[in-house]
């Protein structure tokens, strides 16, 4: 037989493990013919399709989640449609909740799965072509002959550990920027916006087994990992041992993790303390900085000890902390979010993140979304559309906010001057949100230049007294020295004064000196050293006079 693995991703940075995690289960069965067309939701659907039938598979296979779905549907329906014959079956998160819906309205599909599938769909590979003996196959979920809908419950794989690896599949994408490593599947947290919020028990990987794995990424040139571990920290002698497993990889591999502040020990901090600069990125789960909400959300952990982990891991220089929040929880106003993000600037976070809520599949805030005053898109990606306390204008507020943050805030160019503005004028948010708005600039694409030239402008306009900063600001992210934020600094035949505070490198008389004066005498201000013979823009010398 025939199956045909449709790949259909976001985008080429990004490869889903589904493939090969399900392959390597099945690698040694000579009786089947794989192949995959891997393709992204940019593409021409047409071409796709095409490309499909030229394969003539006996089964059509894809995993199914947020940012594919739409687009997938439209390829699957022409499929069928040319290929009458192929069975389609689909798995991934968007199956996680009720399916007979989606399978009356979809009648092109013959089946979805729920949950884990690798011991269960080699047994649905076994009896693919004979429906009557689906019924045995848990988590398939499909209409019989009769167009009765059956559904088989929920797949769990309980012997995660007995798994072999989708590294060892030859679908296992190694081309990719970074890879997935799945080291613990199910959560111990029950938030009931999340869907692995009630995904019990627990299973995690041996420490041995995942050095093995890490030995063949290593092997393979990889430089980043992406941790799937919604658990990293719950329990502290396990993080603690991941930790030291991740140092023999250093440095040739970064380690990227979630991580939950308020479950930190206090041996784990005198741990990650100790670690060196750029083997971690953590992203540090919090949502929102309100009581209220977070209970809402039956989310574990005291707040109080979720801030002081969060302003601990933000203190850390050895490390990368990104926080997220999420709009449209039940309970969260919009003039909190703008609070929250002003806090997280205070702790310095590296990254702030602002989502808005979608209510997934499978999840308690989707059963009990009447009830908790949410509506919400009934389309993927399913986002809110408005609660009991936010309107939909404020949630669209949110939405540009989000791009802001990640325009200058979350750019390392721009970050300083972006912190110190929210820090020191309560109002900069909201001003510098409408100021993007009414220029129609927040939902445009701008360039690294584009955003330094907004921003000093916006200084200048409305903030002079931070024109200076944001001169500097462009001056150290290597931007042109003849355009408008530069416009006072001096570049020729400059020689050091007499005394100056060197507030970063050393200085060379092989050095290019540039001079930012900050007084009409032009007696005091910045120097700026620049390699001579280098194509680095960059300076690599600073002091003040």
């Amino acid at each position: 037989m025939k199956i045909l693995w449709l790949d259909l991703n976001s985008s080429y940075a990004h490869s889903s493990l589904a493939l090969p995690a399900l392959h390597a289960q099945m690698q040694d069965r000579a009786d089947i013919e794989w192949s995959m067309v891997s393709c992204t939701i940019n593409e021409n659907v047409g071409m796709i399709v095409d490309e499909i039938q030229h394969h003539r598979p006996d089964v059509l296979a894809a995993s199914t989640w947020l940012f594919n779905h739409e687009v997938l549907m439209h390829i699957l329906s022409r499929t069928k449609a040319l290929l009458p014959d192929v069975c389609i079956i689909l798995g991934g998160p968007e199956f996680l909740g009720e399916n007979e819906t989606f399978l009356r309205c979809h009648p092109y599909i013959d089946c979805v799965f729920r949950g884990e599938g690798e011991q269960e769909f080699p047994r649905w590979i076994a009896c693919w072509n004979r429906r009557e003996a689906w019924t045995d196959i848990v988590g398939l979920c499909y209409l019989n002959e009769e167009n009765q809908y059956c559904d088989n419950g929920l797949a769990r794989v309980l012997q995660f550990d007995q798994l072999t690896p989708p590294e060892e599949s030859r679908f296992f994408n190694w081309s990719k920027p970074f890879v997935q490593l799945e080291t613990t599947r199910g959560c111990f947290n029950t938030c009931a916006f999340c869907v692995s919020g009630g995904e019990k028990p627990v299973r995690s990987l041996p420490i041995e087994k995942i050095r093995e794995r890490l030995q063949i990424i290593h092997q393979h040139g990889i430089k980043d990992v992406r941790v799937l571990d919604r658990t990293f920290n719950f329990n502290s002698r396990r993080a603690k041992e991941l930790l030291q497993l991740f140092l023999e990889f250093y440095p040739h591999i970064r380690f990227h993790l979630e991580i939950h502040p308020a479950l930190l020990t206090e041996e784990l901090k005198a741990l990650l303390q100790t670690l060196p600069k750029g083997l971690l990125h953590l992203e540090a789960g919090i949502q929102s900085l309100r009581e209220g909400v977070l209970e809402k959300c039956l989310r574990m952990g005291k707040l109080s000890e979720a801030l002081s982990g969060l302003q601990f891991l933000c203190s850390l220089d050895n490390m990368q902390t990104h926080a997220d929040l999420i709009a449209g929880l039940p309970l969260y106003h919009l003039h909190e979010i703008f609070e929250d993000i002003r806090t997280l600037a205070e702790y310095r976070a590296d990254e702030v993140q602002l989502e808005s809520l979608k209510l997934l599949p499978g999840t308690d805030m989707r059963r009990r979304a009447t009830e908790l005053g949410i509506r919400f898109s009934p389309l993927p990606p399913y986002e809110v559309l408005q609660t009991n306390e936010i309107s939909t204008s404020e949630l669209q507020t949110a939405r540009r906010l989000s791009r802001l943050l990640d325009a200058f805030y979350n750019t390392p160019a721009w970050q300083d001057l972006t912190r110190m503005l929210i820090l020191q004028e309560d109002d900069f948010l909201t001003r510098f949100l409408a100021y993007l708005t009414e220029g129609n600039l927040i939902d445009q694409p701008m360039s690294l230049e584009k955003r330094g030239l907004v921003l000093y402008e916006f200084c200048r306009k409305h903030y002079l007294a931070y024109q200076l900063d944001a001169s500097i600001a462009w001056i150290e992210a290597g931007m042109s020295l003849k355009k408008q934020p530069a416009e006072r600094i001096k570049t020729k035949h400059q020689v050091p004064p007499e005394s100056w505070t060197i507030l970063n490198g050393s200085y060379r008389d092989n050095l290019r000196l540039c001079f930012l004066p900050t007084d009409e005498a032009g007696l005091h201000g910045y120097w700026f050293g620049f390699e001579a013979n280098s194509q680095k823009a960059t300076p690599v010398f600073k002091a003040q006079s």
